[in-house]
């Protein structure tokens, strides 16, 4: 990385761009530049927040996968719900994977409000994030079952990290953080 000052290259560096950019119709390019120079004026002495929310949920019922639409008697279709949402419909983003066992799972990076549950000072909080899943198992050619369960994702703060610390599903913990290791829950059903 550059190790330069940037009190002193900052100022250089908008001359250049903005006359670079003079024109009018340029102004968001200007713009654009003035900000990824901002952005990249660190102090190098600050500690880097690690941060380790991605979680992979694997769903399982007797050693079959639920999450693998191709195996019947699994579900046809998963949604996640942000149950904290601004509006009762808050579509959580998640994306369905396969392991090196091809097993399918969720993996869920971030989307849900995250609700502030203790501050015990500027330093330390802890969050939550409630999740509704909603799965839908095919039955039969004209019957469909729905299965409605939470999610809940417990995230630690500190000036060093910002992590998943523990997870319950359907108010059952299932998960508690091991250090090093990934953000791992596996459902039995």
């Amino acid at each position: 990385m550059f190790d330069f000052k940037c009190h002193i290259f900052f100022p250089r560096l908008l001359k250049i761009i903005l006359s670079l950019f003079s024109m009018k119709r340029n102004v968001f390019f200007a713009a654009f530049f003035v900000i990824i120079a901002l952005l990249s004026c660190r102090n190098n002495d600050e500690p880097i927040q690690q941060i380790d929310q991605i979680v992979h949920l694997y769903i399982d019922s007797l050693g079959q996968d639920m999450l693998n639409k191709k195996i019947a008697g699994s579900y046809i279709s998963v949604s996640l719900n942000d149950v904290d949402g601004l509006t009762d419909n808050a579509p959580v983003t998640y994306l369905m994977k396969k392991d090196a066992d091809t097993v399918d799972y969720i993996q869920y990076i971030a989307g849900a409000k995250r609700i502030l549950t203790d501050s015990i000072d500027a330093n330390h909080k802890t969050y939550r994030s409630r999740i509704a899943l909603k799965m839908i198992l095919k039955v039969n050619a004209t019957t469909q079952s729905t299965t409605n369960d939470t999610l809940i994702l417990n995230y630690q703060y500190t000036p060093e990290y910002f992590r998943v610390s523990s997870a319950l599903y359907n108010n059952k913990p299932v998960f508690t953080k091991a250090e090093g290791q990934p953000n791992i829950i596996k459902i039995h059903k």
